[in-house]
This record gives structure tokens, C-alpha cells and sequence, in this order.
């Protein structure tokens, strides 16, 4: 079900599609797949016969849990890096001063993802993988995630995204070593179709990037907007990554005369509205929604006042002004905490899991993430975790996380999540104005 966390009286009616999403088997995260956005909607690729077919390589642990980072350095998410290594930086030191894992200070390499229009993320995994580490946190483009998820699971390495939503990801064959705490784009999906439908905007207008975040997201929000008698205008016009020219496509939206914009994509996003603002087409007179890969702070990136009353959507909880100033003292340049908090937890779920498997090898912590994430003791912190752990080597713990309950499913992916409803004001920055929290 979806609970609301705070008030904010027109969001009021959010559930007119129905955002409560049962379960029904395959680890508890499967809602009925959305009608496809487009006849040509980009599929996750299919698994590497020569790698994901095949059991992954096992060995047991060295005694030094090895954290790898495969974040945004560079590329169309750049924004994202910041707050997503310091959440890992922030949870490698929380680690170590409670005594590290197995006795030992955990260690970090670094690497950079780039996005899907380079091949850095390829290499940088290699390095990862070469270097012998335990466990991979990242990517934050679901695209990116998927050209290198057969190389990390394959060599027996766990792969964990803070930040992926393709619903894609539920499925694929993964060697049981793939795990996210962003939610699937399913809930995601499903509220900002359902805030479509709540603010009037039943003719609507898509720009997409194409690929399997974009596209999944689509269907999703598509298929909430039809249940509520909404609908596209036109099929969701996409774009591959790497465009620089959205005239066109920002063309094809105004013959179309939607009453609101969904604009799915990320940094690329600042061009697409500086076209749409050259054509005339504004947020006062066609409402624009974004969503988690481009809820940015433009600020004066973008004409004063070009986003103002705009919204986005964006999975996950409200970072605590604490949480926040630990980062802060982490990274003191951040302007931004997206998905800071599922960066930590990612670390720390994954920490629990080699102790509790008293074994920092990827396999071994593989099989432990989903149980020390549900079904046991409650614990907010690693050391109150660790603690139990301590006391009872056969505990059974639950670690609730900075970015929520967390309740991994067998199959990776976050049961209960949190997704954010934000606005901007005339500086073009935006701020939260509701929670809404459901179950997949």
C-alpha cells in the first residue's frame, strides 16, 4: 500500500490508478507489466551465454572486504557522482570505526562509469574486477549497469546499484550477485502517472531517452495514466543518448499541443527545455514533469523562471538534515543528496552480509544481503547490527536503512520504497512537497 508521510493537499488524491502494488510471486516485486510505450521500446539485452549461463566463480574471502565504486564521474549523470561517493565514503567510515569487517578495515578502489555513449565503464570494471574486489557499487544509469552486469556477477563479484530502476533488472539473470536499493521504475512509474492524472493533465506529451531506463519508466508511467483516464498524445518520442539537437523532437511534441510534458532523460535534459522554451513551449503554460535522472538544480543553467511550478519525481527518503551534514563533512562541496542514502546502505547491507556469512568473498555475501535486510532483529546502524551479530552468531538481523526499510527480495530488488514528489520555484532549484511510501 502507499502510505503518505506528510501533507500536501494536491497530491491528496494520489491513488487513482491504484499505486498499492500486490505481490504475485517471482521474489514479490512483479506488479502486471505495463502496456510497452512505444512499438520500438529498447529491451534490457540479453544475458552473455558465455557468462551468466554458466555458475559464477567462487572462492572464499581473503579477510579484507573490497569495496569497488562504479559511479558517475563523467558522462550524462555527472550530477549523481558526487552525492553517491560520498554516501559510500561516509558508510566505509562508519564501518571502520566500529571495527570493520571480520576484524579488519574495509578498503576501496574507485572507478568512473561514464555513461552509455563511452566504454569506461567496461574498463573500469576490469580494473575492479583485476584488483580483487568483493563487491562493485554501482552504476547509477540503469544502461550503463546492463553492459556490464554479466562481466561483475560473472566473476563471482556482487554488483550493487544505488541508484538503477529498470524494471528489468527483476529478471535478468544475475547468478543470484545483482542487487539495487533504488526501487524498480514500476512505483516510480506508477506515482508520477497517478500526479498526471491528479493535476488535470490527461493529454500529455513524452520525450524519452532510449534506453532501458527511459523506456521502462515510460510504460510504466503510461500505463498509471491510462488506468486514470489519461493519455499520450502522440507515442513517446525518443532520442538515443548522445543527442545534442532536440529541435526536432521538441517539434513533434508542439504539433501534438499536449497539456503537460513528461521529459524522461538525464543532464541532457537543460537543452531539451532551452528547445522547448525557443518554441514557445513553457512550465506556466505546459506544465513540465521530470523524474529521478534529471531532477537537477539547474539553477541559472536555464532562463530565470524557465521550471518554475514544474515537477519531479525522485525514489527515495528524505535525507535527515543529519545525514546530510555528515556529508557534507564528507564531501563539503555538495549541492545535491540524491541518492546519497542508498549509496551507504548499499555498503553497509553489503558489509552485514560478510559478516553474517563470516566470509567477504562476492558469493558468500551474495546469499546473505536478502536475510539481513528482512524478516529478523531491527537495527538502524551498522555497530547496533553488528552488535546482535555478536552476541548471537546465528542471529537473524534487519537492517533498516538512511533511505528506508530497504526488505530485499530474493531476487534483488528493494520490496518497500519511499518516492519523492518535488517542485521548483522561479531559481530553478526544487524542493520535496510530499512522500508517498508503497509496496511492490
Amino acid at each position: 500500500m502507499i502510505r503518505r508521510s506528510r501533507g500536501w493537499q494536491s497530491v491528496a488524491v494520489l491513488g487513482i490508478a491504484g499505486l498499492a502494488l500486490a505481490a504475485c510471486g517471482d521474489g514479490g516485486t512483479d506488479a502486471e507489466p505495463a502496456a510497452p510505450a512505444s512499438d520500438d521500446t529498447a529491451a534490457a539485452p540479453e544475458p552473455s551465454e558465455d557468462v551468466s549461463s554458466e555458475a559464477p566463480a567462487t572462492s572464499e574471502g581473503d579477510g579484507v572486504l573490497k569495496i569497488g565504486t562504479l559511479l558517475p564521474e563523467t558522462g550524462s549523470l555527472a550530477f549523481l557522482g558526487p552525492p553517491e561517493f560520498a554516501g559510500v565514503d561516509l558508510a566505509i567510515n562508519d564501518i571502520n570505526e566500529a571495527g570493520g569487517v571480520l576484524g579488519t578495515d574495509v578498503t576501496k578502489s574507485d572507478g568512473d562509469s561514464g555513461d552509455t555513449t563511452t566504454d569506461i565503464a567496461t574498463q573500469t570494471a576490469t580494473r575492479l574486477i583485476s584488483e580483487g574486489v568483493d563487491a562493485i557499487i554501482g552504476a547509477a544509469s540503469s544502461g550503463v549497469s546492463f553492459t556490464v552486469i554479466d562481466q561483475i556477477t560473472g566473476a563471482g563479484v556482487v554488483h550493487f546499484s544505488p541508484a538503477n530502476t529498470s524494471p528489468d533488472f527483476t529478471d535478468y539473470e544475475d547468478n543470484g550477485l545483482y542487487f539495487r536499493t533504488a526501487p524498480s521504475d514500476v512505483l516510480q512509474g506508477r506515482v508520477l502517472g497517478d500526479l498526471l492524472v491528479q493535476d488535470g493533465c490527461l493529454e500529455v506529451g513524452a520525450i524519452v531517452l532510449d534506453d532501458p531506463y527511459g523506456t521502462g519508466l515510460a510504460e510504466n508511467f503510461v500505463s498509471s495514466l491510462e488506468a486514470g483516464g489519461g493519455a499520450l498524445v502522440a507515442d513517446p518520442i525518443l532520442y538515443p543518448e548522445g543527442t545534442d539537437n532536440f529541435s526536432a523532437q521538441v517539434t513533434q511534441v508542439v504539433d501534438a499541443a499536449p497539456e503537460c510534458v513528461v521529459l524522461i532523460g538525464f543532464a541532457e535534459t537543460a537543452q531539451v527545455i532551452t528547445e522547448m522554451l525557443a518554441q514557445g513551449l513553457t512550465s506556466s503554460t505546459t506544465p513540465i514533469y521530470l523524474v529521478d535522472g534529471n531532477l537537477s538544480n539547474y539553477g541559472e543553467d536555464l532562463p530565470a523562471g524557465a521550471l518554475d511550478g514544474a515537477k519531479g519525481t525522485l525514489p527515495g527518503a528524505e535525507a535527515s538534515e543529519e545525514f546530510q551534514a555528515r556529508l557534507l563533512e564528507v564531501d563539503p562541496e555538495l549541492k545535491d543528496f540524491s541518492y546519497s542514502a542508498e549509496s551507504y546502505d548499499a555498503v553497509i547491507v553489503v558489509a552485514l552480509a560478510a559478516i553474517a556469512a563470516q566470509d567477504d568473498s562476492g558469493t558468500a555475501i551474495g546469499a546473505a544481503i536478502p536475510d539481513v535486510t528482512r524478516g529478523g532483529d531491527k537495527c538502524t546502524t551498522f555497530a547496533d547490527c553488528v552488535a546482535l551479530l555478536e552476541a548471537d552468531p546465528a542471529a537473524d538481523i534487519d537492517y533498516d536503512g538512511v533511505s528506508g526499510p530497504i526488505e530485499m527480495s530474493d531476487v534483488g530488488d528493494p520490496t518497500e520504497a519511499t518516492i519523492g514528489i518535488f517542485q521548483y520555484g522561479p531559481e530553478n532549484t526544487y524542493s520535496r512537497v510530499d512522500s508517498l511510501s508503497g509496496t511492490i
